[in-house]
């Protein structure tokens, strides 16, 4: 059985072992794989895995042995599922693996945005505290999150997560769902969206991209928010109406912003947001801690063990 991997290097640049997945078959581990030269490398390999190369219809319509495609990641947009489903290829994803990760990373955001740990850091190690005489110096005010509210579009297992984080922080936790009642035993309020961007001090996306949500984050539901609140998005770039955002952090209509996300990625140098005022950009790395990329390895090899089997798990539309 020839099994391919397309693009390795994010989920593991050499700190995690393949053993597993090469034990199923003949491995081909690429670290990066350029769209000219996806079919070539995966032509012949009825088990292809995927995180960011894209297999759409150009791709699968050349490749008639593939069989199973491996998407390594929760969201699985990069593969043309439809029409992978038209031609017998089972497609599966990873869920949840990311979950601890990447509500840490939401609320490490939404710290630092008020409490500016980083900044006042610097302060001590390049002398402005020193320089004070001082026994207390601070360079941006500092916010109390207790008694905010914290607005999460999206309930899933992430959303799910920062909201209990944010309770426990004291907070009051409204949210967007799907779903027409909270989860149980969770504290908080179900809202509309508009009304979520118009209470809360602090937005959070946790939604898929999806064609109604692309850009939902634009310039009118901007408006609606407080002065004060901050975004967070740790989903998708393009939930978020990117020169929109800009323009209203440069014009002081918002309170700041942290984006893990863009919708270009990497970005261009002269993106924007990249130096807009209260802005934090880190790139795409929410989910990457050694703990969560181990277990997105083991569940995608385990996938592929259950295909193989004849009994496929996480199939993506099933």
């Amino acid at each position: 059985m020839k099994i391919v991997v397309l693009d390795a290097h994010a989920l593991n640049p050499g700190d995690l072992s393949w053993a597993p997945l090469e034990a199923l078959g003949s491995c081909e581990i690429h670290p990066r794989t350029e769209p000219a030269d996806t079919v070539a490398r995966a032509e012949g390999a009825p088990v292809v895995l995927t995180n960011k190369t894209r297999l759409h219809r150009a791709e699968l319509e050349q490749l008639p042995d593939l069989r199973y495609v491996g998407v390594l990641a929760t969201g699985h947009d990069v593969v043309d599922a439809a029409e992978a489903s038209a031609r017998g290829i089972t497609v599966c994803n990873v869920p949840a693996y990311s979950t601890p990760s990447v509500a840490q990373a939401t609320i490490a955001m939404m710290l630092e945005l008020t409490n500016h740990v980083a900044l006042h850091a610097a302060a001590a190690c390049e002398g402005r505290w020193t320089a004070s005489g001082e026994f207390c110096h601070w360079e941006q005010p500092m916010t109390e999150l207790a008694g905010r509210v914290l607005g999460g579009v999206g309930l899933g297992r992430i959303g799910q997560a920062v909201a209990r984080i944010g309770a426990a922080l004291g907070m009051e936790v409204i949210a967007v769902s799907s779903k027409p009642a909270p989860p149980a035993g969770l504290l908080l309020e179900l809202v509309e969206l508009e009304a979520l961007f118009e209470r809360a001090h602090v937005v959070t996306l946790h939604c898929p991209l999806t064609e109604s949500t692309r850009g939902m984050v634009d310039a009118r539901r901007l408006a609606r928010m407080r002065p004060d609140a901050l975004l967070i998005n740790t989903a998708r770039g393009a939930l978020v109406d990117e020169p929109a955002l800009d323009r209203a952090l440069r014009e002081e209509r918002i309170g700041g912003a942290a984006l893990d996300v863009l919708a270009v990625e990497p970005p261009p140098a002269d993106h924007p947001l990249l130096s807009a005022p209260r802005c934090l950009v880190t790139p795409h790395v929410a989910w990457a801690t050694r703990a969560s990329r181990g277990r997105l390895l083991d569940v995608a090899t385990d996938n592929v063990r259950a295909y193989l089997a004849g009994k496929p798990q996480n199939v993506v539309g099933s």
